[in-house]
C-alpha cells in the first residue's frame, strides 16, 4: 500500500507540525487515562493498565486526555479546576504548548456524577422524533462544553442485527434508516454545542455470530453496503460527524482495526471524510492481544494506524512503539505525518490552539430543569404500549394499587449501560447519585396520590429465589389493580442482564421473573406488565394466552424521568405513542431475524421453524384511535434518480388527542437481487385532537430504494414498488404503487449536493401538515 498524500491543512497547522520532532508527534496520537484503576469500565481493562506516570507520558505533550470526569465520582467544578490547570501546564511546560483534547461517553448524557441521564438509544428509536434527539444532543453538548470537553464518544450507529447481543440498549434500530436519522440527529445537536461526535463502532459489531460480544462477524458485501454502512453515511455526509471509532470486530477473518477498505477506502476515499479516526479502547493492541494478526504491539499499531487509525485510546499502548519501528526503517513516518495533521486540525477547529485557560468554571448545572424537561418528554414519547384490552389508562376508581417486582423501587433500573450510574457508580456504592430519579414506585405514589399502594418486590431481577411471590401475590389479591415492574438491570462485562459484555443464550426475562408475573396474573386482580429492559425479550406468554395481563408496556431504559413518565402513562396524564424500533422476538431459536427480510426470510410451508415475531417493527398502540386512508403518487411514475411525492390522510377516530407515527413502507416487487418484503421509506409524528385529521406528505428520493447490484454497484432499478401506510410494517392499512422508470441510475458521489440528493439515505424525508 501506497502512503496517502498528506491532508490539506492550515498554514498554522502546517508550521506548527514542521517543528515537531517524532516523539512530540507520537504523543500526539496517544491518549492518557489519568484515573484508571480498578474500576472496570472497559474490555480487559486490568490487563492493559499503563506502567507510565502522567508526568512521564506527557513530557512531550499529550493527543487526548481519557474520560476526566467519567471514571470515577469527582465534583464536577473542582475536576475542571484540576483540568484548566493541566491544560495550562501543557501550555507552559510542554516545547510546542499544545493543549490535550480531553473526550468523555456521552450515550445517554454526558457520563459524569450529577449529569442528567436521558433514555438510553433503543428508547431514541422507540420516539422516532429527531427533532427531539438533536435537542437532547445540544444539551449534552452544552454541558460538556462548559466543562471543557471536546469530543463525545457517541452516537452508536450499530444496527441491531440479534437481540441476545448485549450492547442493544445502546442501537437505536433493526432499521437502518431510522439508526441514520436518529443518529444524524444526535451529531447534529452534539457538534452545534462545538463538541465533536464519535460515530461507533465503524463496521459491521452488532452483526457478530450467535450475538456474542467481540465475536467474529461472517456477512455479505452487499449486507455490510446496504444495511450497517448507510447510517454511518448519514452521518458523515448530512451531519457532518467530525470523528469516528473503529468496530472491534472482524469481518471474515479480517480484523477492521487493520483494513484499510474500511477505515481509509470507504470512509476517506469514498465518502471524504476528513476528520478524526480513534480506535475504540484497547483496540489496537488487540491486534495482537484477541486476533493475533501481528506478532506485537509495535506490529499492530503500524498495521492500525496504515488502516486509518490516526488515534489511540485510552492510551498509547501500542503507538508509543512506533518511534522505534520508523527510526529502524519498519514503518513510513508519512502515516504518523498524515495522522499528526489530522489531530492539529482537529485541535485547531475546536478552537484548543488558542483557548485560554485562565479562569475555569465557579459553578455548572448539569442537571437543570431544562435538562429534565428534554429527558421528560423524550421518556415520555419512548414508551410503547404493547398490549392494552381497556384496563389503561387507569380509572380513578383505583383505589388500591400494588405496586410489585424487582425493578419497581429501582433507580438503576431505569438507565443504560452507559449512564454514569450503572457504568461507574456501581464501583462506588456509597456514593450517593448525585440526581433525584424517581423510581417507578415513587412516581405511582405520586401520580395516585389518593389511592393506597402497597409495594412488593417479589423477586430478584437474577437468581432463583421466589420466597418473595407469595408476600407479591397477597398483595395484589388486596389491590384493584397490580403494577408488575420487571425487566433488565444494566452493567457490563457479567455485572448485570444486559450491556456491553452481558451477551444472552436465551431471551426469556432473566431469573424468575415470568414466573413472578404469571403468580400475580393467577390471583385474579388485573396486571399491568411493565418492563425496563435493554433488549427485546420473548414475551409471547404476555401478549396472548392465559397468563397475558391485562396490558403490557414497554420502556427501553427510559432515563432520570423514566419512572413520571411510566406513572403518567398508566394515569393517562400521558397519552402512548411509542412505537417499537425493533422486532419482539418469537425466541432466541428465531434470531437473528430482521423485518428487513426477503420472502425467503419469512414462514413457509418447506419449514416447520417459524421466525414470525410476536410484534412487529413499528407497532405500537394509543388511547385514541386512528384511520389513515387516501394514500396517493402525485405522480405514479418517477425516472430512477428522481425524487417522488406521496400524501396521505390521518384522521383521530377516537375520543381523546393523541399522536401518531405515520409510517410509509415499500416492497421492490421484481428485483435483480432479492429484496425484502418490506422498507422503511419515511416516518412522521402527527399529534391530532379527536375528531381532527391531516395530510402528511412524504418527499422521497428514489436513491432511498437503491441496493447494491450483482456486480457491487448501487443502484435505483426500474421496476414496479408498492407502497403502504399501516400501524406498523406488517399491515397495509392504505396502499398504492409506483413505477420507476428510465435506464439503471447508478448511485455516484460528486461533490457535496449530488452526495446530499444521491446517496441510500442522505436526507430526512420530507412531511408537511395540510
Amino acid at each position: 500500500m501506497t502512503n496517502p498524500p498528506l491532508p490539506p491543512v492550515s498554514d498554522r497547522v502546517r508550521a506548527l507540525h514542521a517543528e515537531m520532532t517524532l516523539d512530540e508527534k507520537i504523543a500526539q496520537l496517544v491518549g492518557y487515562w489519568v484515573d484508571q484503576g480498578g474500576e472496570v469500565v472497559a474490555p480487559m481493562q486490568g490487563e492493559m493498565a499503563t506502567s507510565s506516570g502522567y508526568d512521564e507520558a506527557t513530557v512531550n505533550g499529550i493527543g487526548h486526555l481519557t474520560r476526566v470526569y467519567g471514571t470515577r465520582p469527582v465534583d464536577p467544578v473542582e475536576r475542571a479546576a484540576w483540568l484548566w490547570a493541566e491544560q495550562r501546564r501543557l501550555q507552559s511546560e510542554t516545547r510546542l504548548g499544545i493543549p490535550a483534547l480531553v473526550h468523555e461517553e456521552c450515550l445517554t448524557g454526558l457520563a459524569a456524577w450529577k449529569a442528567a441521564t436521558f433514555p438510553t438509544p433503543l428508547a431514541w428509536g422507540a420516539a422516532f422524533d429527531p427533532q427531539l434527539v438533536e435537542e437532547m444532543g445540544r444539551m449534552i453538548g452544552g454541558s460538556m462544553r462548559d466543562l471543557g470537553i471536546h469530543q463525545g464518544l457517541a452516537p452508536v450507529l450499530d444496527v441491531i442485527r440479534d437481540p441476545r447481543w448485549g450492547r442493544v440498549d445502546e442501537c437505536i434500530s433493526e432499521d437502518p434508516y431510522v439508526v441514520g436519522t436518529l443518529g444524524t440527529a444526535y451529531v447534529r445537536g452534539l457538534q452545534s454545542a462545538g463538541v465533536h461526535a464519535t460515530l461507533k463502532h465503524f463496521v459491521g459489531y452488532s452483526a457478530s455470530r450467535a450475538g456474542r460480544n467481540h465475536a467474529p462477524v461472517h456477512l455479505g458485501r452487499r449486507e455490510l453496503e446496504d444495511v450497517l454502512l448507510p447510517p454511518f453515511e448519514m452521518a458523515v455526509l448530512d451531519g457532518g460527524a467530525r470523528s469516528v471509532m473503529n468496530s472491534y470486530a472482524e469481518i471474515d477473518g479480517v480484523p477492521v482495526g487493520s483494513t484499510p477498505e474500511y477505515l481509509t477506502g470507504i470512509l476517506r476515499d469514498r465518502w471524504g471524510f476528513d476528520g478524526a479516526v480513534v480506535s475504540d479502547y484497547f483496540s489496537v493492541a488487540f491486534l495482537n492481544l484477541m486476533h493475533a494478526v501481528a506478532a506485537d504491539r509495535a506490529e499492530a499499531a503500524a498495521l492500525a494506524l496504515a488502516a486509518g487509525i490516526d488515534v489511540e485510546l485510552p492510551t498509547g499502548d501500542a503507538y508509543l512503539a512506533l518511534g522505534e519501528r520508523i527510526r529502524a526503517g519498519d514503518t513510513g513516518g508519512e502515516l504518523v505525518d498524515a495522522a499528526v495533521l489530522r489531530v492539529l486540525s482537529q485541535k485547531e477547529e475546536l478552537g484548543l490552539l488558542d483557548a485560554d485557560f485562565g479562569k475555569p468554571p465557579t459553578s455548572v448545572d448539569l442537571d437543570s430543569p431544562a435538562h429534565r424537561g428534554v429527558a421528560r418528554r423524550l421518556a415520555e414519547e419512548s414508551l410503547v404500549l404493547l398490549t392494552n384490552d381497556g384496563s389503561l389508562p387507569l380509572r380513578g376508581g383505583s383505589a388500591r394499587v400494588a405496586v410489585i417486582g424487582p425493578n419497581a423501587d429501582s433507580a438503576e433500573a431505569l438507565m443504560g449501560c452507559y449512564s454514569f450510574v450503572n457504568h461507574v457508580l456501581a464501583h462506588h456504592p456509597d456514593t450517593p447519585t448525585g440526581l433525584v430519579i424517581p423510581t417507578v414506585l415513587d412516581a405511582v405514589l405520586s401520580e395516585f396520590d389518593g389511592a393506597t399502594v402497597t409495594f412488593e418486590p417479589g423477586c430478584g431481577v437474577e437468581g432463583d429465589d421466589v420466597s418473595g411471590f407469595e408476600p407479591a401475590a397477597r398483595a395484589a389479591r388486596r389491590a384493584d389493580v397490580a403494577i408488575v415492574v420487571v425487566g433488565d438491570r444494566a452493567g457490563l462485562f457479567g455485572r448485570g442482564t444486559v450491556g456491553e459484555g452481558n451477551d444472552v443464550e436465551n431471551l426469556e426475562l432473566p431469573g424468575r421473573q415470568r414466573q413472578l408475573v404469571e403468580r400475580i396474573v393467577a390471583t385474579g386482580t388485573p396486571v399491568v406488565l411493565v418492563l425496563l429492559t435493554g433488549r427485546p425479550y420473548a414475551i409471547d406468554w404476555a401478549v396472548t394466552g392465559p397468563s397475558a395481563p391485562a396490558a403490557v408496556v414497554q420502556a427501553f431504559f427510559p432515563g432520570e424521568e423514566g419512572g413520571t413518565a411510566v406513572a403518567g402513562l398508566l394515569s393517562g396524564r400521558v397519552s402512548p405513542s411509542g412505537h417499537l424500533p425493533v422486532s419482539l422476538p418469537r425466541s432466541a431459536g428465531a434470531q437473528p431475524f430482521s423485518y428487513l427480510h426477503p420472502l425467503l426470510g419469512g414462514p413457509s410451508e418447506v419449514t416447520s421453524a417459524d421466525s414470525t415475531p410476536v410484534l412487529p417493527f413499528g407497532h405500537g398502540l394509543s388511547y385514541t384511535t386512528f384511520e389513515r386512508d387516501e394514500l396517493a403518487v402525485e405522480t405514479p411514475e418517477v425516472v430512477a434518480g428522481d425524487m417522488f411525492t406521496v400524501t396521505v390522510r390521518v384522521k383521530n377516530t377516537g375520543t381523546r388527542a393523541g399522536t401518531d407515527l405515520i409510517q410509509l413502507y415499500a416492497h421492490d416487487v421484481i428485483a435483480s437481487v432479492t429484496r425484502p418484503v418490506a422498507q422503511l421509506l419515511g416516518y412522521h409524528r402527527v399529534s391530532l385532537e379527536a375528531g381532527a385529521e391531516a395530510v402528511v406528505r412524504f418527499t422521497v428520493p428514489t436513491t432511498r430504494l437503491a441496493f447494491t447490484d450483482r456486480a457491487y454497484t448501487r443502484i435505483v432499478e426500474p421496476g414496479v414498488v408498492d407502497l403502504w401506510v399501516g400501524p406498523s410494517c406488517d399491515v397495509r392499512e392504505t396502499e398504492t404503487s409506483l413505477a420507476i422508470t428510465g435506464p439503471v441510475h447508478r448511485v455516484t458521489i460528486t461533490d457535496e449536493r449530488a452526495v446530499r440528493a444521491a446517496v441510500v439515505v442522505p436526507v430526512f424525508a420530507h412531511h408537511t401538515v395540510a
